[in-house]
């Protein structure tokens, strides 16, 4: 192997490596505990795909079913699929509880084990984004959504109060090598860039998801219990580290809350995307 093919080797990240290490983390905890409380971006995003009963709809990466059973409400065709199956349980469990019917799939974002064209929509919210391989995991959502169908996303953008908690565990902790920043998918720019050229239409508005607890550290240590990221961050960190850690969140808190009362009430933007695909 000659010097340039050993440069781009050694800079092409070990993406089976470092999703391997993902799907430990976000099956540590209880990710439930924190998604179920996201069920209104599900919602909105439905209602802005303006979907339609009997419609085919894929959730990718969809976790705990939002999005998943906001589409379902919609007496949509749906298929939830996530690469972690204790969430795909739990999204189950919630859909039996209401009578939705629903199919689930274990399957990884970034090799979806669909044919092509063969969805009217696509969804994911705060999912999909998570995927290391940004390139093949755009491409995927494309592949599998037929002409003029609607690929929908929710995702947190890099200026919002998520897209900074991420960047403060960063300080922290550094990332793979090589690994895009996941806010990235909350950037004009960059759906633009992989959306855009197999879209009809791309429209993007910024929305706000509002975390509600009953103070910062309540947040905390919900976060650093039940949300596997946080939990796996505390754990990667000693107890002097950990401590900084607290304590640049809690800051991190006191720049974004509105509430004067000792609750937690902070708004944390995300883009909400839909496109059409050509």
């Amino acid at each position: 192997m000659n010097i340039a093919a050993q440069a781009i080797q050694q800079s092409t990240p070990d993406y089976a490596a470092i999703k391997s290490k993902q799907q430990i983390a976000w099956s540590a905890g209880d990710y439930s505990r924190v998604g179920v409380t996201l069920q209104i971006s599900g919602e909105q995003l439905c209602e802005a795909m303006d979907l339609r009963a009997g419609q085919s709809v894929l959730d990718v990466a969809g976790g705990n079913g939002n999005a998943t059973l906001a589409a379902a409400r919609r007496f949509c065709k749906v298929i939830s699929t996530d690469y972690v199956p204790a969430l795909l349980a739990h999204s189950e469990r919630r859909a039996q509880a209401e009578g939705l019917a629903v199919e689930y799939q274990q399957a990884d974002a970034e090799a979806l084990p669909f044919a092509d064209n063969c969805f009217d929509n696509v969804v994911s919210t705060f999912g999909v984004m998570f995927a290391p391989d940004q390139t093949r995991a755009s491409s995927e959502l494309i592949r599998v959504c037929r002409p003029g169908g609607k690929i929908g996303l929710a995702n947190w953008t890099p200026s919002g109060f998520i897209g900074q908690v991420f960047k403060t565990i960063g300080q922290h902790l550094s990332p793979p090598a090589g690994i895009h920043s996941p806010a990235a998918w909350g950037t004009r720019e960059f759906l633009q860039n992989c959306l855009g050229p197999k879209s009809s239409s791309l429209q993007m508005a910024s929305r706000h998801f509002v975390f509600r607890y009953q103070s910062p550290q309540h947040w905390l240590d919900l976060f650093a219990t039940y949300y596997g990221p946080v939990l796996k961050a505390y754990e990667a960190l000693d107890k002097a580290a950990g401590a900084k850690l607290s304590g640049d969140l809690l800051s991190l808190i006191r720049q974004f809350n509105r509430a004067e009362d000792g609750t937690m009430v902070v708004p944390s933007e995300y883009l909400e995307v839909v496109a059409i695909k050509q």
